[in-house]
């Protein structure tokens, strides 16, 4: 349990009995920055004089470790938070390090902005209070009842030494659905796991984290939007470290241009002034889609050879001549082959000659670009093993 005892002492005693009833041992780290009485005293007598977000950094970064030390000697198999606002700050870093999959809550009376950025960043599960923390009554009640049965029936099961079954990260947007469903399917056929994650900026930054911690044999990057987001500023980039992770594992990565002809906004109102006059879409009422343009394309092809230079292992670009999403295609709304072939144009010019860039006379949907890139991606893993497209 970790919580802030200064201010949510009785709310977490109350959850610990309860969770304590249903046959689970608890400890508490305190985060609170006042009264610690936690497992540790990382902060001595001074902690009071630091500034606020200078000492919950302190915080979080003290139970970080002595959570991964729990972790590290099988002392723990369950986390859950009782929190506020800072607390729930604190707490997504307490966590960050934690597996997939290990069991994390956090009952949290925060303000639902910063519950959906936590959610960004891990698979944390979120019980929203809607009311305030203030001790235990009628409504805290139900709520700390809930989570304690809850967590107490969650338990992480480490995983065994790893079979050797072969796992690929895959990323998919809607106007790339086809094309990753036939990859899953092509990789499925020749005995390899593939993980889809969505391309809409939460998405590629948990990829990028899990690439980074190992899970994953190879990266077939078939959606890299993302990119487009971050340099145009969309509402769904995935950070800076889009497009990193499998160069610093060297593991092999393919990486096709999948939705890079467009950039994500909210409702039309929350468009920023600066884009007025452009190409847009109504994907749904909520999502506003930006055609991207010559100049942005080729600055997102740079971006994406700067990147991929770095790799070590296999590494391939595949660029579908006929369209790079369900609305570029011919007849669609964002058919614009001079913007997408900027892109190619500038992958093919910044990339180290090692990195092959290779043309498909078809579309990113259709069944032999999938075919190609999954064939390239099973040869990697498994020599031999493809019998698909010669790419």
């Amino acid at each position: 349990m970790v919580a802030t005892l200064d201010t949510k002492g009785r709310e977490t005693a109350y959850l610990a009995r309860v969770v304590e009833q249903w046959g689970r041992e608890t400890l508490t780290i305190d985060v609170g920055t006042s009264n610690r009485r936690g497992r540790s005293e990382p902060h001595g007598s001074d902690a009071r004089v630091a500034a606020p977000a200078e000492l919950l950094r302190e915080i979080a970064a003290s139970a970080r470790e002595e959570v991964k030390e729990l972790l590290r000697s099988g002392a723990i198999d369950a986390i859950v938070g009782v929190a506020g606002g800072k607390g729930s700050a604190v707490f997504g870093e307490v966590v960050s390090d934690l597996p997939y999959g290990f069991p994390k809550l956090l009952v949290s009376s925060a303000r639902p902005a910063l519950l959906a950025e936590l959610a960004l960043h891990n698979d944390i599960i979120l019980y929203p209070t809607l009311v305030d923390l203030f001790g235990i009554n009628a409504f805290t009640e139900r709520v700390l009842d809930n989570a304690g049965r809850a967590i107490a029936a969650m338990r992480h099961v480490p995983a065994q030494d790893r079979q050797k079954r072969k796992t690929v990260a895959i990323t998919a947007f809607g106007v790339t659905t086809p094309a990753a469903n036939r990859c899953v399917a092509r990789l499925a056929e020749a005995g390899i796991d593939a993980i889809v994650f969505p391309a809409n900026g939460a998405g590629g930054r948990k990829m990028e984290q899990l690439v980074s911690a190992g899970e994953f044999d190879a990266v077939l990057d078939l959606t890299t939007t993302e990119l487009a987001d971050e340099l145009v500023g969309g509402t769904a980039s995935a950070g800076p470290d889009r497009l990193k992770a499998a160069s610093h594992r060297m593991i092999p990565q393919l990486i096709a241009p999948g939705a890079v002809d467009m950039v994500n906004f909210g409702l039309p109102s929350s468009v920023p002034a600066e884009f007025k006059g452009r190409q847009f879409y109504s994907h749904t009422p909520f999502t506003t889609l930006m055609r991207t343009t010559v100049s942005e394309n080729e600055r997102i092809g740079r971006l994406t050879a700067e990147r991929l230079s770095q790799a070590k292992a296999p590494a391939l670009v595949l660029w579908p001549a006929k369209g790079v999403s369900d609305y570029d295609r011919d007849g669609g709304i964002f058919r614009n082959p001079e913007a997408d072939r900027a892109w190619f144009n500038a992958v093919r010019r910044h990339l180290p000659r090692s990195i092959i860039a290779r043309e498909l006379d078809c579309h990113i949907n259709d069944p032999e670009f999938a075919e190609a890139a999954a064939s390239w991606i099973v040869e990697q893993l498994i020599p031999g093993g493809s019998s698909g497209a010669d790419v």
